[in-house]
């Protein structure tokens, strides 16, 4: 990563800048200065060198990391949607988790990554900056190092990084649009569910309907909403509780709705991000086309 910023305030030090303009972490500072990886005008130098107005102070962060934990893996395909030297956008397929796990030691989507940063030269850590569930599909970032993480999680606290889904409920959602604010919190005595809970984290998700619709299969006539979701917070498993909470579990989901012969999962994808560009500052907006097996059933 290369980054310039011409310095306008020469009473401010290089780690001031750093730290106030730039919003970079004590531990990166450090990184970086371990590294030496700070410049001005062209001349590498130490944290505490003199600046006047109208340096350039650049930042290259050149160093390799150790991403060993990681193995890779070229059998899974990977959908790039968005790439530069700072972030990798992907689309994500059903039934592939985003991180290694004892059961998905080897086949997860941070071991695709990995495969790809190896065949590209990048040896960097794997930073997923977002999390899907393993069945839910769609968009999934990755970050090239520290620092673009760090701006992205901080847009997601803020609810500047906006995050669109869409799902198929069951039966027909008579309200067009709405607000569920309900707290979710770990459900006793298990790993993986989550509740509705007075004494949960706060959790509110928006949804707009976009279609109300029948569909035949064999002959048996399903009712069904398709949902546009954007969440002001993002709670595991956030979007499948609160359908389930307004009385429209998500089409397929066995946790906390019912099987479906319609879908082999829950019908639910991750299919557009809008977020600030951390060093461009450009607005960045992605979308992730539908899968096979959603618009099959929204036909």
């Amino acid at each position: 990563m290369e980054f310039k910023y011409t310095v306008k305030d020469s009473d401010k030090s290089i780690k001031q800048i750093l730290k106030n303009e730039l919003n970079m972490s004590e531990r990166y500072i450090l990184k970086l200065k371990k590294n030496k990886c700070i410049q001005i005008n062209g001349q590498s130098v130490h944290i505490n060198y003199p600046i006047f107005d109208g340096d350039i102070l650049y930042i290259f962060e050149n160093f390799a990391e150790d991403s060993s934990n990681i193995v890779p893996n070229q059998d899974i395909p990977l959908k790039i949607l968005f790439e530069d030297e700072y972030l990798l956008i992907v689309d994500k397929q059903p039934g592939i988790p985003v991180h290694p796990s004892i059961l998905h030691y080897e086949n997860s989507l941070s071991n695709c990554v990995k495969y790809y940063f190896n065949q590209i030269g990048l040896n960097k850590k794997i930073r997923p900056v977002n999390r899907l569930d393993k069945d839910t599909s769609g968009i999934v970032l990755f970050a090239k190092n520290d620092y673009i993480q760090e701006c992205l999680v901080k847009q997601m606290k803020s609810n500047t990084f906006k995050k669109y889904y869409i799902a198929i409920l069951e039966g027909i959602v008579e309200n067009e649009s709405g607000t569920i604010s309900a707290p979710i919190a770990r459900k006793d005595g298990s790993i993986i569910a989550r509740e509705i809970s007075l004494g949960g984290e706060t959790a509110i998700s928006h949804y707009k309907v976009i279609k109300k619709f029948s569909y035949k299969n064999g002959n048996t006539l399903f009712s069904l909403t398709k949902v546009e979701f954007s969440l002001e917070t993002g709670r595991t498993h956030q979007i499948r509780l609160h359908s389930k909470h307004i009385g429209h579990p998500i089409v397929g989901d066995t946790l906390y709705g019912n099987p479906s012969e319609l879908i082999s999962r829950q019908a639910l994808h991750a299919y557009k991000v809008e977020f600030i560009h951390p060093v461009t500052k450009k607005m960045i907006s992605i979308e992730a086309e539908i899968p096979n097996d959603m618009s099959q059933i929204l036909l």
